[in-house]
């Protein structure tokens, strides 16, 4: 499986994603897509992930932006040489894709800024 990795002030973020073939329904167009993500803070403070906010496209130009608090319902707080793991889901009408986006994040300073989620591609026919 391929993985996709960015790192912005030295928050290093890396995503793999699988195609979920049993949860889709072609007919219905309809293609599951689960995404496994590392956040690791190879910083000296701790940082707390405040929001997330991704861009979805699809292969007939459909977008959709989504963005909220955390993730997965979660605010984490990553120390220096921590790390935090979690994994979601996204479907689209389509056998193809992509993801992207950024996290808020917050030192323990209180001073904010965005960290890069690397573009990754969502392909049903290579999982």
């Amino acid at each position: 499986m391929v993985t996709y990795d960015a790192i912005t002030e030295s928050i290093a973020v890396s995503v793999r994603p699988v195609y979920l073939d049993g949860q889709s329904d072609l007919l219905a167009r309809r293609f599951v897509f689960a995404y496994f993500i590392s956040i690791e803070n190879h910083g000296v403070c701790d940082v707390q992930l405040l929001r997330r906010h991704w861009i979805i496209k699809d292969d007939d130009g459909g977008v959709q932006e989504v963005e909220g608090e955390g993730v997965v319902g979660e605010q984490p707080v990553i120390p220096p040489g921590g790390e935090h793991n979690y994994n979601s889901f996204c479907v689209l009408p389509t056998f193809t894709g992509t993801m992207e986006g950024t996290y808020l994040m917050q030192r323990e300073t209180g001073e904010r800024f965005r960290i890069q989620i690397p573009r990754f591609d969502l392909r049903a026919q290579t999982n």
